[in-house]
């Protein structure tokens, strides 16, 4: 009779045919107590360090962390210092808890500050940073007419030099009606078309020649995020969202949000779907207030299929409009919705940074002052804010901290997901 283990820690016993017999007739004590001896000798000494070596030869090398936790691979969809670890009550990975270390050194001010994306439109310069330590500045005309590629490299140069923590950099460069940069001529040799007319002329590859040449175009600059792409659903020409919109399929436009998603992502430009739950043939929040009264079942089978999609393909962010959707709540528009916001979460399980659409916009100033719509915002869950009023809601939500009225814990939560973007678009946060 011999006694081993085998690769895998098993005890192994090889008998032949009499010993089998003779020794489970006769000595059965005898090998139970053998067995029972083993097994306790492999459990202390062998098959600890055998789960070690297996652990080794399924991470990367020298992938070794505290040891008080349980180490996976590293997948390809982990960012550098990604590594998972398994405590008792959640799974965090090594950048989780390195963020969440830099969140502690951080005022409330600073804190508060990264939650807003704020519209600059050549109001202010870069020392306006020092007072209000902002996450990131959305470009309009203001910053953008007159400008030659020279100057307007170094103007964003000199706001990220003024920024303790990276800027995330936007402009809405959708094509069509919606061209931010690619419109003037010292800027682009020419203006980007609608998704829409390039596709109907080239299909999904001139999609993601046009895509690669924006995301091209735009990190040139230093603009490190575009507000695209528009996955709302829109056939008829009559609708305010229909120059801005792929079409009216679910499916082609998911398949469309798929490719444009997929190929920002390889130039690590940051991505914003956009306007969850999607506008369908509704009216534009800009200078009204909008109520949908389509059913939940429509949006469902319909509006979410592209923001699945955009999600699935690895989307940073989503930027969620002041449309009052009835069937999900009939008292706040959808930016200022916990429950808009629990359908985002829950329903197209979306952990990165939700972003409200801009609140100076009527769908919300027309019902809310700045204070109060920055708060509720910030009580519907979203990470970030775009705010034209910056300066009052930034005090705002930090006054609504103080009072007990936010929990400081989302704060921390929201800022959390905001460094993360800015750690996965390449950003130096540490």
């Amino acid at each position: 009779m011999i006694i081993t283990s085998s690769k895998n820690g098993e005890i192994v016993i090889i008998m032949n045919k009499t010993e089998s017999c003779s020794m489970m007739h006769r000595h059965k004590k005898i090998i139970y107590g053998i067995l029972i001896i083993c097994m306790v000798f492999f459990g202390i000494f062998g098959s600890g360090n055998l789960l070690r070596d297996g652990e080794r030869t399924s991470s990367e090398p020298g992938d070794t962390e505290e040891t008080a936790t349980t180490q996976v691979p590293v997948t390809t969809e982990q960012t550098a210092g990604e590594e998972t670890h398994t405590t008792s009550d959640a799974q965090m990975t090594v950048l989780d808890v390195r963020i969440q270390d830099k969140i502690q050194t951080m005022s409330l001010e600073e804190k508060v500050g990264q939650m807003f994306f704020v519209k600059n439109d050549g109001r202010f310069g870069p020392d306006e940073l020092t007072q209000y330590p902002v996450g990131g500045i959305i470009l309009f005309a203001g910053d953008l007419a007159g400008e030659t590629a020279d100057s307007l490299t170094e103007k964003i140069q000199s706001f990220q030099e003024a920024s303790d923590i990276p800027l995330l950099i936007g402009t809405d460069e959708e094509g069509g009606t919606v061209t931010r940069v690619s419109r003037y001529s010292a800027l682009a040799d020419h203006t980007f078309a609608s998704p829409r007319s390039i596709y109907a002329s080239g299909g999904m590859d001139a999609i993601r020649k046009d895509t690669e040449e924006k995301t091209k175009l735009l990190l040139s600059y230093g603009i490190n995020v575009n507000f695209a792409p528009v996955c709302d659903l829109s056939g008829d020409a009559s609708d305010f969202i229909y120059p801005r919109a792929f079409g009216d399929d679910p499916q082609e436009t998911a398949e469309y949000v798929d490719t444009v998603v997929t190929t920002m992502r390889k130039a690590q430009i940051g991505t914003v779907l956009k306007h969850f739950p999607g506008y369908g043939s509704n009216g534009d929040t800009h200078v009204n207030q909008i109520e949908d009264t389509r059913t939940y079942e429509q949006f469902v089978t319909r509006d979410y299929i592209p923001f699945e999609a955009g999600v699935n393909a690895g989307a940073d962010c989503i930027l969620v409009s002041h449309n009052v959707v009835a069937a999900i709540d009939d008292e706040y528009p959808a930016s200022l919705s916990e429950k808009v916001h629990e359908e985002i979460r829950n329903v197209l399980q979306f952990d990165g940074v939700v972003i409200t659409d801009d609140l100076m916009m009527s769908g919300v100033s027309a019902g809310y002052d700045l204070d109060e719509a920055a708060v509720q915002a910030v009580k519907a869950g979203n990470d970030m804010l775009l705010s034209t009023n910056y300066q009052e809601q930034i005090k705002a939500v930090i006054q609504a901290v103080k009072d007990g009225e936010i929990d400081e814990a989302q704060i921390d939560a929201a800022v959390a997901r905001v460094l993360k973007w800015k750690n996965q678009l390449g950003f130096e946060i540490f």
